[in-house]
């Protein structure tokens, strides 16, 4: 690995903001999928997790609507909504599925400094009341227009982005934050992986 290559791995790494995921209930588009990867990628959000009630497990998700975003990515599946939240309850402090209800709170009052999850569900009918009734709560983007609803890689991309502007401000992006076996795993994974796809135009 050379230098420019091991000092790029090192100052994604640092960015890396274990206290924010992205949870997906049976999105079944594979490049919806691969649009919401690469945006967490670009946000710095490190782990991912997929639940697929309703089709098999996928190996991969849309090479190039990801541009690969997903090897740099640790992807956690699983087979039912009751075994991930036993996972994230593990690492994070609260769970928030977007659902239109009463009691939602608005994006914007989702305090992101904290440790959050956040949980986007089906393109047809949204998070499943198993998921909600096992999370701490609801909350919704504030829209303006007839429709009220987003496609869930737009929305995905809006809440996390108003995550990084907080988390961002909060100078979050300012110290490592992995921890170190985890930090030290992924750079050595990751250097092999830039060399195997060093001619990817998004390697360099």
């Amino acid at each position: 690995m050379t230098p420019e290559r091991r000092e790029r791995l090192m100052t994604t790494l640092n960015r890396r903001q274990p206290d924010l995921t992205v949870v997906l209930e049976d999105v079944q588009d594979p490049h919806n999928v691969a649009a919401v990867l690469r945006t967490c990628d670009a946000v710095g959000i490190q782990d991912i997790y997929i639940i697929s009630t309703m089709a098999p497990r996928r190996k991969r998700w849309g090479h190039r609507s990801s541009s690969s975003a997903e090897r740099w990515l640790t992807l956690h599946q699983f087979d039912s909504q009751a075994s991930c939240v036993e996972a994230l309850r593990k690492k994070y402090d609260k769970i928030l599925t977007t659902h239109l209800s009463a009691d939602a709170v608005s994006l914007h009052d989702i305090d992101f400094t904290g440790s959050v999850a956040l949980v986007f569900g089906n393109e047809q009918n949204g998070v499943s009341e198993t998921m909600r009734n096992l999370a701490d709560g609801n909350f919704i983007i504030p829209q303006m227009g007839i429709i009220r609803s987003l496609n869930i890689s737009v929305a995905c991309a809006v809440s996390i982005y108003e995550a990084m502007r907080q988390k961002n401000n909060a100078g979050h992006y300012d110290q490592r934050k992995l921890p170190a076996a985890q930090y030290n795993m992924l750079l050595e994974d990751w250097g092999f992986r830039g060399e195997a796809w060093k001619e990817d135009e998004d390697w360099k």
